[in-house]
């Protein structure tokens, strides 16, 4: 394991995040103040609790999915796509080291991000509503979890995209409607028996409900199922990126 190249991919990336770290980070406290202002002063006014847990408690874990599941994503997609954009790609594929090294430095970095990027939303709620987590150990597990499956994701939207236009469609019209579709604001259980079927289909669903749950036991679905599907997604989601770079799909065009 070549530890010293996985370190300067890794700090390369990370000095990159803090060049724009007021776009980075400081605009996740912007829009976390803005969806308590919005949905917690507006809506919560309306709803006062939802399975026993106040409303704009409610919608702490919903909304760190939302960041962290689109900065994840973002993170991870332009890291790798901008030095294919630029060519600058073919100098780290001839370098002597493996495809793992190589994604352990992206989406190691990109993970970091999101995981500061949650730990600052997180802080900001604090300011807003009363936040106690039932299971800090199960909580922090499933934002490892997340962070590091959904930054392989965009790990693989990078290496798939050939322009910024597809860089962004994928977040754009797939993520972000399911991550509001699947139960960031509301309880799946609040919604008509053939609507609640669908939500099933979602796989956003499986990871709100298992981080809420950490948070205050209540959960849409089975704590084990949500870990089994994220578990799933990340497997599969590190078979993908190892054929990409076997067969170096998008990779040696």
């Amino acid at each position: 394991m070549n530890l010293y190249a996985i370190r300067v991919i890794y700090k390369y990336e990370m000095l990159r995040a803090w060049e724009t770290s007021l776009q980075s980070f400081a605009s996740p406290v912007i829009s976390t103040a803005l969806y308590f202002v919005v949905f917690g002063s507006a809506i919560g006014t309306r709803i006062q609790h939802i399975e026993g847990v106040p409303y704009g408690t409610f919608i702490v874990p919903g909304l760190m999915m939302l960041a962290l599941l689109t900065q994840s994503i973002a993170n991870a997609s332009f890291g790798i796509f901008f030095p294919k954009f630029t060519g600058t790609i073919y100098e780290v594929l001839s370098a002597p080291i493996s495809f793992v090294e190589i994604l352990i430095g992206y989406v190691g970095a990109a993970a970091t991000k999101s995981l500061i990027i949650g730990a600052i939303i997180l802080g900001t709620a604090g300011f807003f509503v009363p936040l106690e987590i039932a299971h800090p150990f199960w909580m922090l597990g499933f934002l490892l979890l997340t962070c590091i499956s959904f930054s392989l994701f965009g790990f693989i939207i990078g290496l798939w995209a050939n322009n910024f236009e597809k860089l962004q469609l994928i977040p754009m019209l797939v993520i972000t409607p399911l991550v509001f579709l699947g139960g960031s604001f509301y309880s799946v259980n609040m919604l008509p028996p053939a609507w609640q079927t669908v939500s099933l289909f979602n796989p956003v669903v499986y990871l709100i409900s298992g981080f809420r749950w950490s948070f205050f036991e209540v959960a849409d679905v089975s704590v084990g199922v949500s870990l089994t599907m994220v578990m799933v997604f990340l497997i599969g989601c590190l078979i993908t990126v190892w054929w990409m770079f076997k067969t170096g799909y998008r990779l040696k065009q």
